[in-house]
């Protein structure tokens, strides 16, 4: 039988897990709306900018961009999920999802060519990378303070 100790869920992992989930609620929200292009829902999200424009811009990425977009999002959202059920496998989709985080924000950063209008600069994208990153590495942590299962 395991002891209290082991088989205690640290607090901290459910206040990160619910966070991760938040954010990547939203992740996969902005995903949904991009992609089914909800002009109303661009328009709001970067005021400012041609909502047609924006559709363009990112119709243009390449497709290991569009693909690193997909993985970024998704991983996520399923490591979050995994992350509040202790699954070991959580681990994998953060990994998953820093992959899709490097491809698709690595080619917004480095290589895209800025999109028209937007004034927010990039720092949505550094968020994101620095909160990916954290992510994976507090799973890796959990992971190997046997947390995870």
């Amino acid at each position: 039988m395991a002891t209290t100790a082991q088989a205690r869920t640290p607090v901290h992992l459910w206040i990160v897990g619910a966070l991760a989930l938040l954010w990547n609620c939203f992740g996969a929200y902005d995903y949904v709306m991009t992609r089914t292009h909800n002009i109303a829902y661009i328009a709001r999200s970067m005021p400012g900018t041609d909502p047609d424009a924006v559709l363009a811009w990112i119709a243009a990425m390449p497709v290991y961009a569009q693909i690193g977009w997909g993985l970024g999002v998704w991983g996520g959202l399923a490591g979050a999920i995994l992350l509040l059920m202790r699954s070991h496998y959580a681990l994998w989709a953060f990994a998953v999802s820093m992959v899709g985080i490097v491809l698709g924000m690595g080619y917004q950063l480095l290589l895209a060519p800025p999109l028209p209008g937007a004034s927010g600069g990039k720092y949505v994208q550094y968020m994101v990378i620095l909160v990916g990153a954290g992510l994976l590495a507090y799973a890796q942590a959990m992971v190997k303070r046997a947390v995870l299962r």
